[in-house]
């Protein structure tokens, strides 16, 4: 940290201007703490509107995945959350499992980097995605095989992945199942975690412009954690900038990729531009 002040916006409307509508993510004050009581989230506040995409930018270690999983109500055991996180208007910090469990996979869903970590090994892909389906939506029998067929076509997978096991696929149609699952029951919210970093270059691109798609023709909200600044801003509406579990940043994606104020981020766009000039360099 440099010191300076977290250039974040106020969030109160100015004179004469009526007030934003709700938002469907507000995260205020939030912080995480380990049970020695060290932060590893300091302060950190966002909100997210209804069919809005933000990107939540960093480095490793920065605590953008932490960030996520004090969203969804899930981070792991050892560490707290405090402060506050309305998701829809329910209240996610300290909320027992009962009032989350009511939010997850219809509200909001999440992808991660790793589909391995989101896919049962000892199941066909289709039976993973009838769970969510079936339990959330009610579909039962024709209905059901209709909506499982769907969501791999929204996806562009083949209905021979729905009899495959996980180890039976690609990468890149693992992370694509794994994205019909957060998919499938339809939440407001979806949030990607690095969703493309185990893939290789073509994949990703393939991946975040299917998830660009997607979240789009759905007008659903979007939350994308990355630490590459330049693919994270061509696909989100906004940015806020952690480093070392504090925010750092905030604006329109376009603006802070042109006029990033905060060192740490301006340190972020010229890295992303030395590794772009480097790899033009470098192209055949």
């Amino acid at each position: 940290m440099t010191g300076e002040k977290p250039m974040v916006p106020d969030r109160s409307p100015a004179p004469g201007i009526p007030a934003e509508p709700a938002a469907l993510l507000d995260v205020d004050g939030l912080s995480v703490r380990r049970a020695d009581g060290h932060e590893l989230l300091r302060g950190v506040s966002f909100t997210l509107a209804p069919g809005e995409r933000l990107g939540l930018i960093g480095e490793s270690g920065s605590g953008k995945s932490l960030t996520a999983l004090a969203v969804l109500g899930l981070l792991p055991a050892g560490l707290s959350a405090h402060g506050s996180v309305l998701l829809a208007g329910t209240q996610i910090v300290g909320a027992r499992d009962r009032r989350l469990d009511r939010v997850r996979g219809r509200t909001v869903s999440a992808v991660f980097q790793e589909p391995l970590t989101a896919l049962d090994p000892l199941m066909r892909i289709g039976r993973q995605l009838a769970g969510p389906i079936r339990r959330r939506r009610g579909l039962r029998g024709a209905a059901l095989r209709a909506a499982v067929s769907t969501a791999l076509d929204e996806v562009r997978l083949p209905e021979r992945v729905a009899g495959a096991y996980p180890h039976e696929i690609s990468g890149g149609q693992r992370q694509r199942a794994a994205l019909a699952m957060a998919l499938a029951c339809e939440p407001d919210l979806l949030i990607a975690d690095e969703p493309t970093t185990a893939l290789d270059v073509t994949v990703q691109a393939e991946v975040l412009a299917l998830l660009n798609g997607l979240v789009s023709g759905r007008s659903m909200a979007l939350l994308l954690i990355g630490h590459d600044l330049a693919v994270v801003a061509d696909v989100t509406d906004r940015l806020a900038v952690l480093e070392r579990g504090s925010l750092v940043e905030t604006g329109r994606a376009e603006d802070i990729v042109r006029e990033p104020r905060h060192p740490y981020t301006r340190a972020l766009v010229e890295s992303a531009e030395a590794f772009e000039a480097e790899f033009d360099r470098l192209a055949p």
